[in-house]
């Protein structure tokens, strides 16, 4: 029997065709169809998606400040090595988590967040006002409520809008980037069929118990929780097939 053979993934069947563009070549990126050193022309594109020399001009300048492409006069536009991508860019990360690489990406972003976010817990602890300590506590309560209903997309809402708020209460510049990188995790995972439908009680209770943690100023227990999310995170999603017991 011979080998099969994968088709091409178009990350995107609405939109414009400039979304359209910029998404599928993203897809011959991700999954190595274009290699490093490829050079494409603008001619090229234009002819392969029917399209005007400014839509596929404009492409190219958003591949460009993904760091993936690079325009070199007289010759052309050169695919970059993956090492100059702006990994972090919520872009790029949406891309990996719906290609080949999923498994890959999930573990090196998962390392990254348990870096990240028990620091932030840690920092907002100290330094997140009553009224921010008051909200987590909230959307940690509703948390609960709909997972245990099975409200999956309800429950992706709170849960990104709860991880942002903790990173902005941390209140340090340089975390506050990182935002973006958990929220395209998050909604990446429910996107690609890992979250479950009823998120852990391990889950969610850590959750309470880092609202409730930086609610008391105690930044070691919000670190703890926070930790405890993401570590359980990290050893569900990369097991294959994922079980349904993913954290959040």
């Amino acid at each position: 029997m011979g080998a099969s053979i994968r088709a091409p993934t178009v990350y995107s069947v609405t939109g414009t065709l400039h979304d359209r563009v910029v998404e599928t070549l993203g897809a011959d990126l991700v999954e190595g169809r274009l290699l490093p050193g490829t050079v494409l022309l603008t001619e090229d594109l234009e002819s392969r998606f029917g399209v005007s020399r400014s839509v596929a001009r404009e492409a190219v300048r958003v591949l460009r400040s993904l760091g993936m492409v690079t325009s070199v006069k007289s010759v052309g536009i050169r695919v970059l090595p993956r090492d100059d991508w702006h990994h972090l860019d919520p872009t790029v990360i949406s891309w990996r988590l719906a290609g080949p690489e999923r498994a890959d990406q999930l573990r090196s972003l998962g390392e990254l967040r348990r870096a990240v976010e028990p620091l932030a817990a840690e920092l907002a602890a100290r330094r997140a006002t009553p009224e921010e300590a008051e909200e987590l506590a909230d959307l940690a309560t509703e948390m609960t409520r709909l997972g245990d209903e099975g409200d999956v997309a309800g429950f992706l809402e709170l849960d990104v809008h709860f991880h942002r708020l903790i990173i902005a209460a941390s209140g340090n510049e340089m975390l506050i980037p990182m935002a973006d990188m958990v929220e395209a995790i998050l909604r990446g995972r429910t996107e690609h069929g890992l979250q479950p439908v009823h998120p852990h009680p391990d889950a969610l209770r850590w959750h309470r118990e880092v609202a409730t943690a930086i609610a008391a100023g105690d930044s070691t227990a919000a670190a703890t929780a926070s930790r405890s999310i993401v570590s359980r995170t990290i050893s569900e999603v990369t097991r294959k097939p994922p079980t349904p017991d993913v954290a959040s």
